[in-house]
């Protein structure tokens, strides 16, 4: 059984914060997802076939939204497959419930959590994180939360955005940093890229896009 808040952070207050604002953030734009639903739909699709899903695995998402992945990913695990999506928007967790129940899945299992600090389980075929990693609380604690609830070799693919990294562009990156930081309640500390390169010990960065600010990756569970 998956249990919301247990591992409390060391600097509870600014945590709670953050995720109480992400929370807020989310409700807002649930109406308007649809929009980040066509916009990113190819490489989210992308993303999703690089994980090599087959039937009957059991697959994690995490900060799913409104459930926009739902359907790429039960092509692939098929009825004997589960899906375990989590969110911790309201309005987002009510969306997806009402997407599943309008397509009769039976497989999925949407959740309210935390991320960082539920007790996700053990024994996942994958784990996929869209638009959502980047806007954590505690990046590195999250990435370290979802290796630990992957069965060995299993993959970890993140789509997510990520400042300028090149050119005189990056002399935008402070305003660009401010704007998501509004509009997605993203965590300017955090460096999702760098997480997941600690924790995994690597990456395969599949493809970069929109002048470099949206990426793709894949990472992949080893034995300690």
């Amino acid at each position: 059984m998956m249990t919301d808040i247990e591992r409390q952070p060391d600097a509870e207050g600014e945590y709670r914060e953050h995720l109480e604002r992400s929370a807020t953030v989310w409700d807002r734009w649930s109406d308007w997802y649809s929009m980040s639903e066509q916009d990113f739909e190819p490489i989210r699709e992308d993303l999703i076939g690089h994980l090599g899903l087959e039937p009957g695995d059991r697959v994690l998402e995490i900060g799913c939204g409104p459930g926009v992945n739902f359907k790429p990913v039960l092509d692939a695990i098929g009825d004997e497959g589960q899906l375990v999506a989590i969110d911790y928007s309201p309005e987002m967790i009510a969306k997806a419930n009402a997407r599943v129940n309008e397509n009769r899945w039976e497989n999925v299992d949407v959740r309210r959590a935390d991320a960082t600090t539920a007790d996700l389980g053990t024994g996942y075929d994958a784990a996929l994180a869209t638009l959502s990693m980047s806007v954590m609380p505690d990046v590195e604690r999250t990435v370290r939360n979802v290796r630990g609830a992957l069965t060995e070799g299993a993959p970890l693919g993140i789509l997510d955005l990520q400042r300028f990294q090149s050119g005189p562009l990056r002399l935008g990156n402070p305003l660009l940093a401010r704007f998501l930081r509004w509009y997605a309640n993203w965590n300017v500390d955090g460096d999702v890229r760098a997480a997941v390169d600690d924790v995994f010990g690597g990456y395969e960065l599949l493809g970069t896009h929109m002048l470099g600010t949206v990426y793709t990756l894949k990472a992949g569970r080893t034995v300690e």
